[in-house]
């Protein structure tokens, strides 16, 4: 849900298809050369987590970063070839060199995050590898950049690994010493790749690395740590799994640890699909058939279906199934890799039991571009036959209904939901311009509008425009979008924000309600449906909702555990109870915790600490708030915020007045 009080932005709704930006008419060329080279491949570790806590400052360090690394680059001899996103792809006619600056550049990383706070540090995994490629309008194609960036994926956070062959040209050269992380099988490399870690410091001690395999040294020191969890016992482990253990990009709390149980449904999460056409560009289209099956098997109400923001936590790296089913507390694991080429693709997807490894099902296709609607139905009908789920006669008609026919609009709808999840002003307008061509393309593609709707909604809500007609011109395509498709989901919650904004609550509950009917797991609608529940005054409804979808949504973003601790805030003001009071201020810490700068956050519990007289705290929360944004006042928040309950809205202001608001 759009509505975030106190700070009118929207975040992660609708992340549908992460891609890059369209080439039409795109043509392979008749002539490319083969070369020998090396391969520098780079990206940086939560980068996802890093845009969702500050999106602007991220982009102006990575670009920052980016200016740096290209400056080095450039000194050694190497070219950038590519920089998508956090990705960067280098080659180096000299493998030394290829090494030399990738020690450069992550020395120059460290010293620059050094003068960031911890949690907005960009640290960098980098990859080298030395091999045969196809370059073709100076981009680089085949196994050789493959496998760069599948030993990119093993890397640590600030560190650099090698293959085998770089190590080879480079192991008396540059007077560093190198730890051998052992033989790894990676995705679609037929043979097990060797791998070493660069030990960039002298004198640097070799140190195990968590989750690879380890040297004999490594191993009696693991089992002297066995040995004492061993001794130690439970207690141990709790504070290894509740204090301890490496953070992921968000915090999960042991309550929250305690929930990921097996289900009374099959359980799944489908895995980002490799892209391995070779092509950075094609990415869109391997993210896309990803988002695609996740919204398909989502739509399944006997099935429990993990969240597209926890599963891409996984993407590009190489995982332990068994580890991934017990993050997510999942049984099943979908995975697999796409191959575009021309007017074909290539699909292969296995159905893993996560607790053994064991495949349930397993198929490669090869189809025209053409079929792939028709191609993602047999996927799909192929995993809910493997589960022995039972579909009722609306999920079996809803899962055959596809939404265009038209491939090159449906290509640009792609488009348009990976620019309008950027949240950025320029991307909404990108957003806005693929949709509409995906609309001229196919005038009864009930999607598109409803995208388009959303890049009006964006335009409103973040008042990007002083046009009052935004909100209109968004229930205008929502309404348009349910003429053509009345089992169109995305509809339906556009609807529900728009009738949210008007004060139409009633009508908002009903519009969401509807859209979870359609696709029961999809987490942001449970979310979206429990900010509006809060707004209309019922918070306690709220909190079972909110509670589902975290555990939809393991990984889940900021605004999970903000809306858990406003229903609880709101709930304490009517029933001025200390308890629900309590559990505002842990939520309100743990969405701080995910991130600092967060500023509903602070409100909240400047509001909370208010109105259980701990004055200290109170203020100190209202003065974190003003520095993120000076321009707050209790009337800028009185126009805005859409609360049905007046009395509700008054217990917040006078609360804050107290710690200090005008």
């Amino acid at each position: 849900m759009s509505v975030r009080i106190f700070m009118f932005e929207q975040t992660d709704s609708f992340a549908l298809f992460p891609v890059k930006h369209f080439k039409r008419d795109s043509m392979i060329e008749e002539c490319y050369r083969r070369k020998l080279t090396a391969i520098l491949s780079m990206d940086v570790q939560g980068y996802s987590r890093l845009m969702e806590d500050d999106e602007a400052m991220t982009v102006h360090t990575i670009t920052n970063y980016r200016e740096m690394i290209t400056s080095l680059v450039q000194q050694r001899g190497g070219r950038v070839v590519d920089s998508p996103g956090d990705n960067i792809l280098v080659e180096f006619p000299s493998v030394v060199d290829a090494v030399q600056s990738g020690v450069e550049i992550q020395q120059n990383l460290k010293t620059r995050n050094a003068q960031l706070p911890e949690n907005r540090r960009m640290e960098f995994r980098i990859g080298i590898n030395l091999g045969d490629v196809i370059e073709q309008e100076e981009r680089l194609y085949g196994d050789g950049v493959n496998i760069a960036a599948r030993i990119e994926a093993l890397a640590d956070p600030g560190g650099i690994f090698i293959s085998g062959t770089v190590y080879e040209h480079t192991k008396n050269k540059l007077g560093l010493q190198n730890e051998y992380m052992g033989e790894h099988t990676v995705k679609n490399i037929a043979n097990p790749i060797k791998v070493y870690r660069v030990l960039m410091e002298p004198g640097e001690m070799v140190e195990g690395h968590r989750g690879k395999k380890f040297t004999f040294i490594r191993w009696r020191w693991m089992l002297l740590v066995v040995g004492i969890v061993l001794i130690v016992g439970l207690g141990a482990y709790s504070v290894w799994n509740f204090i301890l253990r490496p953070s992921s990009s968000v915090l999960v709390t042991s309550e929250q640890t305690q929930e990921v149980k097996p289900l009374d449904k099959p359980s799944v999460a489908v895995l980002p699909f490799d892209n391995m056409s070779g092509d950075p560009e094609q990415e869109y289209f391997s993210d896309g058939l990803t988002e695609d099956l996740i919204t398909d098997l989502s739509k399944v109400s006997g099935l429990f279906v993990i969240a597209r923001n926890s599963a891409f936590v996984y993407k590009g790296k190489a995982v332990n199934i068994q580890e991934v089913g017990q993050e997510l507390g999942v049984r099943y694991v979908l995975e697999g890799s796409v191959r575009k080429a021309d007017d074909t693709v290539r699909i292969t997807a296995q159905l893993i039991e996560a607790s053994t490894g064991g495949h349930l099902w397993a198929e490669r296709y090869d189809r025209d571009l053409k079929d792939i609607f028709s191609l993602q139905d047999e996927v799909v009908e192929k995993i809910v036959t493997a589960l022995a789920v039972t579909l009722t006669e609306d999920e079996q008609a809803r899962l055959k209904e596809t939404q265009t026919g038209n491939l090159e609009a449906y290509d640009y709808a792609q488009r348009g939901w990976w620019y309008y999840h950027q949240f950025t002003k320029e991307t909404n307008e990108e957003a806005q311009l693929m949709f509409e061509q995906a609309i001229e393309l196919d005038d009864q593609y009930a999607n598109a509008y409803a995208g388009l709707g959303f890049t009006h909604y964006e335009i409103w809500a973040q008042l990007w425009s002083p046009d009052s007609k935004s909100l209109d011109r968004a229930y205008e395509m929502a309404t348009k979008s349910l003429a053509l498709d009345d089992a169109n989901p995305a509809a339906y919650t556009l609807l529900s924000h728009v009738y949210l904004w008007r004060r139409q609550h009633e009508l908002a509950i009903t519009e969401q309600e509807r859209a979870i009917a359609l696709e029961p797991n999809n987490s942001l609608y449970y979310r979206d449906l429990a900010e509006i529940l809060i707004f209309a005054g019922k918070p306690d409804e709220a909190i079972p909702l909110i509670e589902k979808a975290m555990l939809l949504d393991p990984h889940y973003p900021v605004t999970f555990p903000y809306t858990l601790g406003f229903s609880y805030a709101m709930l304490g003001y009517t029933t001025s109870s200390s308890e629900n009071y309590e559990k505002a201020i842990e939520a309100q810490k743990e969405a701080l915790s995910i991130n600092p700068n967060y500023l509903a956050s602070h409100l909240i519990l400047a509001s909370v600490y208010s109105n259980v007289d701990r004055n200290e705290l109170s203020r100190d929360h209202l003065a974190q708030a003003l520095a993120i944004n000076p321009q707050i006042s209790l009337q800028a928040l009185r126009e805005r915020l859409p609360f049905k309950d007046q009395a509700m809205l008054k217990d917040i202001f006078d609360s804050l007045h107290k710690a200090g608001l005008n």
